[in-house]
């Protein structure tokens, strides 16, 4: 049984070493992706302001020159910037005003690029299928890992770079890597999966059908007075997104985020009729059953936004450590080989 797992763990090994390399590297680089963007952007590197009137005068602003616009998420954290979403994977940024200061379609941008590897190894829903299967086979192959290290336990040591390229050097340092990242790899892997596949995982953790949609009516939102709307709901809380309808008729959204809630862009809202720019509708985060709050933890679990810079580093070396496995792990198997055809060839 334990030969099996050592095979299977090895071949399955070398069939994801590729994608492993990918997923770490380009999780490591995302957890940069707010300097980045306050690097290149300078518009990002103006201070934070939250208040309602400035923030719906900019998104006015924004509805009119951009008829494409989707949906904003407002400045907050380390991006004094308005993040855009335009349709057709239109992206841009906009000053503090609503000025739009860049705009580009698709992985023109450094950060939208290593994010579409990362989520969907630039293969569209194809390709984000693949990295949510991708993400339960890690998990399984740390599985496997952990049990075939059980019989040779007290071969473990804190050396993750191998000596030489011996086989033995490169199995050691393969074992000791995988051991030390892999409580914060399975949770990466596993957070990664549940998100593609959310659906399902929203399914399993809650089963209850979602509220129906407000009846609304149809007009231009005047966002200055929705977000003071919203935000008076929920007067702790923080506006991080603007969604406008989706289609005439359909409700405006706006995101808050509420003391103690982890997602970045918080899951609290407040449903806007666009008729009369009020709110219609709220759902707070803190209040949901505790299937979905569950949920609403992976994301900022996976992207590594929660924890300060703790969590980042754990975020960044997990992601060079997942490379790390697949490069040495892939490197181990394929030194075997040519050991024994070179003894075969001493034989001889």
């Amino acid at each position: 049984m334990m030969g099996a797992l050592r095979t299977l763990h090895a071949w399955a090994g070398v069939a994801l070493a590729v994608l492993a390399v990918v997923f770490g590297l380009t999780g490591s680089l995302l957890v940069v992706e707010d300097d980045w963007i306050r690097a290149t952007v300078p518009a990002a590197r103006a201070e934070v302001d939250l208040d309602p009137v400035r923030l719906g005068a900019a998104l006015n602003r924004l509805e009119t020159a951009e008829p494409e616009l989707t949906s904003v998420v407002l400045p907050g954290g380390a991006v004094g910037a308005h993040r855009l979403y335009l349709a057709d994977e239109g992206f841009g940024y906009a000053d503090a005003d609503g000025a739009v200061v860049d705009r580009w379609r698709g992985p023109a941008r450094a950060e939208t690029w290593i994010f579409d590897l990362h989520h969907e190894l630039l293969a569209g829903h194809t390709g984000k299928l693949v990295a949510g299967g991708a993400g339960l086979a890690l998990v399984l192959m740390i599985l496997t890992g952990l049990i075939v290290w059980i019989p040779t336990w007290r071969a473990s040591g804190w050396r993750v770079w191998p000596r030489s390229g011996a086989r033995r050097e490169l199995i050691g340092s393969h074992r000791n890597l995988g051991l030390i990242f892999a409580i914060p790899l399975i949770v990466f892997s596993l957070t990664g999966a549940a998100i593609v596949f959310h659906g399902t995982t929203q399914a399993l953790l809650d089963g209850a059908p979602k509220p129906p949609t407000p009846v609304v009516g149809r007009g231009d939102v005047d966002w200055v007075r929705a977000l003071t709307a919203a935000q008076a709901r929920f007067p702790e809380a923080t506006l991080r997104m603007a969604s406008r309808p989706a289609a005439p008729g359909k409700p405006a959204t706006i995101r808050l985020r509420q003391p103690g809630e982890w997602h970045p862009n918080g899951r609290t809202t407040a449903t806007i009729d666009p008729a009369t720019s009020e709110v219609v509708a709220t759902s707070d985060a803190n209040a949901l059953p505790p299937g979905i709050r569950a949920y609403n933890a992976f994301y900022p679990l996976h992207a590594s936004s929660i924890g300060g810079w703790l969590y980042d580093w754990v975020t960044a070396l997990s992601g060079l450590a997942m490379a790390g496995l697949g490069v040495i792990g892939a490197w181990a198997f394929l030194v075997k080989p040519r050991q024994r055809s070179r003894r075969s060839a001493l034989i001889r």
